[in-house]
């Protein structure tokens, strides 16, 4: 299924350097450790071009699927039995409480159908001057560093993703809370949020020292967001809202509230809807900042292609910044792993595959396989424009598939895809230094250090 060289690319060739993958698979104890500092360092060089990999680990089965007819079949013809890892649950639930990513069956059902009506493209577009003010403030906040020297861009794009997310979930920016709740997720992911071997080997029904953390961090995250969220309605409490009198939503938390399951006409308790707030602040806003930060990244490594971004800023289509954000989400994709738990008996391509087996997806894995991608490390935005060859729909997951594809992915492209073009319409970008920048995956795929920019504004 090798694809086609698009065609009409005259950009010179631009690979981006990554960390160099093992030659052989790594020991159970190295394994482990990698997981914790950097996640896309587990994979041999051979993982690059096998359809299947299967390995034992801690005395069970786990298989690496990189085949797009095989990604189909766990992530949707057979979706039903394969669930959420135990580890993805400990070291996600104290974050995300029961939201829509961590929920599994009946209650996963009742919020995908109730949250729908949130995700349409009518409602995206209500959305979209929250992204165009926020976009243009932190281009104007950025006047001065960019004046005085170079600019620890990653921090300012961290800052817009979450005002943006702030702004489209409540209607008003996060100067009051923005540095609370980075420090909550900066708290989280120092320790927390990183696998440790308890909690590949201990039993879910089992609290570790880590889960007794994890507990004590979410009393504290929960109280956080009921704050929030009790600040918010007391500046809107003049105005009625869809679903509380009938006015129209003008955020995500009016559609949130207002939203109902077709099916039974339920809606969302306060402890519910805290939880996809959670979910809708956290999953979006980081990997917003990652993506627009790797997107950076390759614009100011490839300053012909950054032209094209700045040249298409003024228009109201944006073919091609949208395909250089997908080809930055190919690259880079903000969820380098799918993890899933067989829940019964299966087979993949003649592999048994038993109760409790452990089946990894990893779009970084697909979106640079040998055998799927034409020269697949290299940075080529014309992949996806209109015109060029198709890409094979399970091959590239930058949003998941099947019934658990991301809710809010055509909002995510349309916010990167506007932040990026805003920034670049106003500031030519380039590196300060000339030190590489690597992905380190642990749950997104963020760079290893905060790289410094030089920003000149255009004339």
């Amino acid at each position: 299924m090798d694809m086609q060289a698009p065609p009409g690319h005259a950009a010179p060739r631009l690979v981006p350097p990554v960390p160099v993958p093992p030659e052989k698979e790594l020991p159970t104890l190295r394994f482990i450790a990698a997981m914790r500092v950097n996640g896309i360092a587990c994979w041999p060089a051979s993982a690059y071009e096998a359809p299947l990999r299967r390995r034992r680990l801690l005395g069970r089965t786990r298989f690496t699927v990189s085949d797009p007819d095989l990604v189909r079949h766990v992530l949707v013809d057979n979706a039903a039995n394969y669930a959420r890892t135990p580890i993805t649950i400990r070291m996600l639930r104290p974050m995300l409480g029961d939201g829509l990513l961590i929920s599994e069956g009946t209650a996963w059902r009742h919020q995908r159908r109730a949250l729908a009506p949130a995700f349409t493209p009518r409602a995206v577009e209500t959305l979209v001057p929250h992204i165009l003010s926020a976009s243009d403030e932190a281009v104007a906040a950025l006047e001065g560093p960019a004046a005085r020297g170079p600019v620890d861009l990653f921090a300012a794009l961290q800052r817009l993703a979450l005002e943006i997310a702030g702004r489209t979930m409540f209607s008003v920016g996060m100067a009051r809370h923005g540095d609370r709740l980075r420090g909550f997720l900066e708290a989280y992911a120092a320790r927390l949020g990183r696998p440790h071997l308890t909690d590949l080997v201990v039993p879910l029904r089992f609290a570790t020292p880590l889960d007794r953390a994890r507990a004590r961090f979410r009393r504290d995250w929960v109280t956080f967001l009921d704050e929030v969220i009790a600040d918010r309605d007391e500046g809107q409490s003049g105005r009625q809202v869809g679903g509380h009198g009938g006015g129209e939503a003008r955020d995500l938390l009016d559609l949130l509230r207002a939203a109902r399951d077709p099916e039974t006409g339920r809606g969302f308790s306060h402890e519910e809807l805290r939880d996809q707030v959670a979910t809708m602040i956290l999953a979006g806003h980081e990997t917003t900042a990652v993506t627009l930060l790797w997107a950076c990244t390759l614009l100011a490594l490839a300053p012909e292609t950054q032209g094209a971004v700045a040249a298409e800023s003024a228009s109201a289509d944006k073919p091609f910044t949208r395909a250089v954000i997908e080809e930055t989400m190919r690259l880079y994709p903000p969820a380098f792993v799918l993890a899933r738990r067989a829940l019964g008996p299966d087979e993949l391509a003649g592999e048994a595959v038993r109760p409790g087996d452990s089946v990894t997806i990893s779009p970084w894995l697909l979106h640079r396989h040998r055998k799927l991608w034409h020269d697949p490390d290299a940075f080529d935005p014309s992949r996806f424009l209109p015109g060029a060859p198709p890409v094979p729909r399970f091959a590239y997951l930058p949003f998941g598939a099947g019934p658990r594809v991301c809710i809010g992915a055509a909002f995510a492209l349309t916010e990167a895809t506007l932040a990026l073009s805003r920034i670049v319409g106003h500031f030519r970008i380039e590196r300060a230094d000339a030190r590489p920048v690597l992905p380190a995956a642990v749950v997104t795929t963020q760079p290893d250090h905060a790289p410094a920019f030089r920003l000149t504004r255009r004339v």
